[in-house]
């Protein structure tokens, strides 16, 4: 077991005011919170060097893996990506200035727009996401291979207790 962290440490101080057995959940959010910031902190350093953003690029892999024509409307993306309307908008606007997605009307629906990866778009993706890898690689170097293996599993069980429809846009 690891020695005492940032977490056991502020569980300490609160357990003046709540018991042990009442913070446990914290034993668990506080952590996922602190890694969180940890992979958030790598990501845009990893994605900044292509002037993209966790966001944007989160967009352009969406799109990536949207099927052959990597094509979305813009509710898909914003459903899919946990967003507001005004905030794919906005990421979409960014990304097309740069020519790495390109907005079209719908081709059966008059008021609907699709948003489709472009050859940039692509190119940039696959470059800013090989340079986040080994950072990653490295963040969960800590554990064995049998150990992410489990967390993993883990993670993917409370996700879907989060996620009831494993995360899908469409519904």
């Amino acid at each position: 077991m690891a020695q005492q962290d940032w977490t056991d440490a502020l569980l300490d101080r609160l357990t003046a005011v709540r018991s042990r057995q009442e913070l446990e959940p914290y034993q668990l959010t506080a952590r996922i919170s602190r890694i969180a910031l940890h992979i958030e902190r790598l990501q845009e350093g990893s994605f900044g060097r292509f002037g993209l953003n966790r966001g944007e690029v989160g967009v352009l892999a969406a799109l990536r893996f949207a099927g052959p024509k990597q094509q979305l409307s813009p509710t898909r993306l914003f459903k899919g990506l946990m967003l507001s309307s005004a905030g794919i908008t906005s990421r979409l606007d960014r990304l097309e200035k740069r020519g790495y997605v390109k907005r079209t009307r719908h081709p059966s629906d008059r008021r609907g727009v699709i948003v489709e990866l472009t050859e940039a778009g692509r190119q940039v993706l696959e470059e800013a996401v090989g340079a986040d890898l080994a950072g990653e690689r490295d963040l969960v170097a800590g554990l064995t291979a049998t150990e992410r293996k489990a967390l993993a599993a883990l993670l993917k069980k409370l996700l879907a207790s989060l996620e009831p429809n494993g995360g899908d846009s469409s519904g």
